[in-house]
């Protein structure tokens, strides 16, 4: 029974407030019919209001489509190019250009004490960070200045005090922006700086990975690489942070100037100041508002520009590094006879340590001479010295008679031919790595230099023979195989002088006793420097140069130094001793 009635309840009051609600709009209509009719006298404007709002609603709709037109007609058909965007990318495409071009152009010194990874950093990320950061900023400083100008004319054509007003007061934002990027600054600065470690981290990781691995040192690398990401981190909250704080200090500041307008502006009005009115009042807080537009719209960007130049300065601080000193004008080395006069040479890297003393040897052509001497003593110093790499402090390098100082550097390495202990190939086919030093070489000639090398076997047995890929760095090739690959690349051009620091390192004895007999043929009538720390191989060299600390500290065959019973005579013992194979 109680819920019949319950249920008898909610119905009446449902149709209760259906009642209600009819009842509501016959009100509005009946109201509405009321003012359309006292209204009758202006009813044009009702119309014309109608009329432009369908204007309007048109209007607006046509808007996105004559932009279009418009576009296209600004940069033609098929051409997506707008002119900010063309800066930016072809001031990256530039500033790439010239960094490259820096970078074969300094001294060797410059590349081998910078890390690898952050001069590639500054190549990539900087130069994208300059051109973004300057894009950001040019449009609105364009359009900014003109802007400005603009308006203090107009403002002053209306009323000179409060022209002034507004003039004097809304630069106390470019004084808060000025402060706050101030203080950033450095915070920018560390952020470029700390991405370009952590470029450098990266890359030296992914180098030495197998050694990582090989030693279990994998958590103290990931260990390290929290710490330099969380600095990274750090430094980047906290310039983003001042950057992100610069728009909304300035936007305060400009509304503080919008408020004192209008109040000063009212007062103005109150007081009878001649043709200042309402609407002047509102013309004014209009500019106000535009006047201090620019600045809050630099400042929005301002941690962009502020990354923007911190990398800048780090890209300049290489591009502006000096040039190794032009040889343009001096004469080519031609005839080669493989003669090297070495007198009273001086070198070091670092002026307060000394390495190379009084450094004096002569070779004849066609002699093969070998150096040798513990490690840091200065054999591969000598190789730079010989290739100009580096330049001597004092003293002189003749080869053929000329002084290597007054001939150019790019014939003088154009008679040497040289093999590392450590490889370089890159991302190419097989022939085109080894036709390296002659690009123009027919591949019956590549074929030849890699059967004197004796990889020409193996390389037959590749996918693709030699038209196979070598991955960048050679990563799908054995240490011994990248090394033949090298080795073979010199036996194809055939040099007037050879250089081979422990170029047979990474082979193994069979291999290498091959390439020992295929040095023997190329060598015949050519000058060879060998570096090499197994005596073994070098015992038929014509002169054995034995160095220590820097200096030469005997010179003689290997039977000659066997007899004096020094420091060769105990270093090739030890070796023996050790189990090395004699």
């Amino acid at each position: 029974m109680a819920n019949r009635q319950s249920l008898k309840n909610k119905k009446e009051r449902q149709a209760r407030e259906q009642k209600a609600k009819y009842m509501s709009r016959k009100v509005n209509f009946s109201t509405f019919r009321k003012v359309w009719h006292y209204a009758r006298p202006y009813r044009k404007y009702m119309y014309l209001t109608f009329l432009f709002d369908m204007i309007n609603a048109v209007c607006e709709l046509l808007v996105p489509i004559f932009m279009g037109y418009a576009i296209n007609c600004a940069v033609g058909q098929g051409n997506v190019g707008l002119t900010v965007n063309a800066f930016a990318y072809k001031a990256s495409y530039l500033f790439r250009d010239l960094f490259f071009k820096k970078i074969n152009s300094v001294p060797l010194n410059f590349i081998d004490t910078n890390s690898h990874g952050d001069l590639l950093s500054r190549m990539v990320n900087d130069i994208s960070l300059v051109c973004d950061g300057f894009l950001a900023s040019v449009a609105s400083v364009i359009t900014g200045v003109l802007s400005i100008i603009g308006t203090i004319v107009a403002m002053y054509l209306l009323n000179f005090k409060m022209a002034t007003i507004i003039l004097v007061l809304t630069p106390m934002s470019i004084f808060i922006a000025w402060y706050i990027v101030k203080k950033s600054k450095k915070y920018f600065k560390m952020e470029v700086q700390t991405q370009g470690d952590l470029s450098g981290y990266l890359e030296e990781y992914i180098g030495g990975q197998r050694v990582v691995l090989a030693f279990g040192h994998e958590d103290e690398s990931i260990e390290n690489f929290k710490d330099i990401n969380q600095k990274y981190y750090k430094v980047g909250e906290k310039s983003q942070f001042f950057g992100n704080l610069t728009n909304p200090a300035t936007r305060f500041v400009n509304g503080i100037v919008y408020g004192i307008v209008g109040f000063v502006g009212a007062l103005l009005v109150l007081g009878g100041e001649p043709a200042f009115t309402i609407g002047t009042i509102s013309t004014f807080l209009s500019y106000a508002n535009n006047f201090g537009k620019p600045f809050n719209e630099i400042s929005s960007e301002i941690s962009d520009i502020q990354t923007a130049f911190a990398a800048a300065a780090r890209v300049f601080s290489v591009l502006d590094e000096q040039d190794e000193p032009s040889d343009a004008h001096l004469p080519s080395l031609t005839d080669c006879n493989g003669s090297v006069e070495i007198k009273n040479v001086y070198f070091s890297y670092i002026p307060k340590v000394k390495l190379i003393e009084n450094f004096t040897v002569s070779v004849k052509p066609g002699q093969k001479v070998a150096i040798v001497g513990p490690t840091g003593c200065g054999k591969t110093t000598m190789i730079n010295l010989l290739m100009r790499f580096y330049d001597v402090n004092s003293g002189s390098i003749s080869v053929s008679g000329k002084n290597i100082n007054e001939v150019t550097r790019a014939s003088l390495r154009s008679k040497y031919g040289m093999v590392l202990q450590d490889t370089w190939l890159f991302e190419d086919t097989v022939r085109n790595n080894i036709a390296y030093g002659n690009p123009n070489a027919p591949l019956s000639e590549v074929i030849e230099a890699a059967k004197l090398a004796g990889v020409h076997e193996f390389i037959m047995k590749m996918a693709n023979g030699y038209d196979t890929m070598v991955v960048e760095g050679g990563a799908n090739l054995s240490q011994g195989e990248k090394q033949l690959l090298c080795i073979a690349r010199i036996m194809l051009i055939k040099p007037s002088m050879l250089i081979l620091d422990e170029a047979t390192s990474n082979i193994d004895t069979r291999t290498e006793l091959k390439i020992q007999s295929a040095f023997d043929t190329i060598m015949k009538g050519r000058t060879s420097f060998v570096i090499a720390h197994r005596l073994s191989t070098i015992t038929n060299s014509d002169i054995i140069l034995v160095m220590n600390k820097g200096n030469v500290i005997e010179q003689g065959t290997h039977k000659e130094l066997i007899e004096k019973k020094w420091f060769y005579y105990n270093l090739y013992n030890s070796q023996y001793v050790a189990g090395e194979q004699l």
